[in-house]
Parts: C-alpha cells; sequence; structure tokens
C-alpha cells in the first residue's frame, strides 16, 4: 500500500498488522530464518517482495528487532535457468538490514519448472548441499555475532537517531537504550 504509517506511527498502524503479528511472533521465536523463492525475471516473487516491504519498519533506519541481531538466515532461490543471485539478494538485503547476524544463500538452476520433474540426480545434489547447510546452522545456533559491517551500520543508524530524524524511530531507539551504551547484540 505503500501509505508509510508504520515507518512514521507504528507498525501497529499498518493495516495488515494482525495477519502478520502471527508470522512477526513466529520469526522473532525461531532459531533459523529461512526465506525461499523460485526465480521470477532474475528476482524474488512479487509476493516475497510484499512480505519484505511489510516489514520495512523492521530496518535498521527504523525499529530492528533486537533478537534478529543473533539470529541466522537462509535465503534459497530456484530457477529453471539463471538468477539465483539477484533472488537470493533481494531476501539476503532485507536480512542484512533487520540486523540478522548471519545469512546463508543457496540456489540452484534445477532446468525445471515442476519439482516433479526435476531428476533424482539432481534431487540428492540438492539435499546432500542443504545438509551440509543445516550443518552448519547447527553449529552457530547461539554463536553468531553480527558483522564488522552491521555494527558500522548500526552505528550510523545510531548517530542519526540521535538526532531524532523520525520521532516514532527515534523513541524506540531511546527506549532500547541504543542512542546510549546499550547494543542488541550484547543482552
Amino acid at each position: 500500500m505503500g501509505c508509510t504509517a508504520c515507518f512514521t506511527e507504528s507498525e501497529a498502524k499498518c493495516p495488515h498488522f494482525e495477519k502478520l503479528s502471527p508470522i512477526t511472533e513466529a520469526m522473532d521465536a525461531a532459531d533459523v530464518l529461512i526465506l525461499a523463492s523460485p526465480v521470477y525475471v532474475y528476482h524474488s516473487t512479487g509476493a516475497m517482495k510484499a512480505f519484505l516491504d511489510h516489514y520495512g519498519w523492521r530496518w535498521m533506519v527504523h525499529r530492528p528487532e533486537e533478537k534478529m541481531f543473533s539470529k541466522q538466515a537462509v535465503c534459497i532461490s530456484t530457477a529453471a535457468g539463471a538468477g539465483m543471485k539477484s533472488t537470493n539478494r533481494d531476501m539476503a538485503d532485507s536480512m542484512f538490514f533487520w540486523g540478522v547476524a548471519k545469512t546463508y544463500r543457496y540456489g540452484i538452476a534445477v532446468m525445471e519448472t515442476s519439482w516433479e520433474r526435476v531428476s533424482d540426480k539432481k534431487k540428492q545434489r540438492i539435499e546432500k548441499k542443504l545438509d551440509r547447510l543445516a550443518r552448519k546452522l547447527k553449529a552457530g545456533q547461539g554463536r553468531v555475532r553480527p558483522s564488522m559491517k552491521t555494527k558500522l551500520l548500526f552505528a550510523v543508524m545510531r548517530q542519526m537517531q540521535k538526532r531524532g530524524w523520525n520521532e516514532a524511530d527515534a523513541a524506540y531507539w531511546r527506549d532500547k537504550g541504543w542512542t546510549e551504551k546499550k547494543r542488541p547484540w550484547k543482552s
């Protein structure tokens, strides 16, 4: 809708807030976020884009959720041909700006438009790579910390919030103690 009420006032002002609340709660409680999208014209689907757009208020420039700074995420894309890199980037960009500590990407050209027609050999290769990725996720559980790049962006946003660019965001940052000494990855 592009109404920006979530930015200027509160995410609760979004006309879809109630429907999104169970998803928001599930994301906050999850150990790992998994985003998946087939490639549509070298990008994520419109549905995925609409989903990510509904959480723009969670970007670091606004009101990031502190739980994200210790989470891992996986962005998965498939294509009949190409475009996995740009599709995964669409999703991974939001993970970065949400403050997610570590995001993995996995894209595969399945050379089909139906999973049923993907060869067993390719399915086995996918399963093997995803098993390896699952082991990495499990090993990182409870141990991931934000990258220097994330901390740098946080520092820039902190300075912006100290100046009170948007009062709803500035109040949130002040309430969290982030404009002072507190940091979300240390809580």
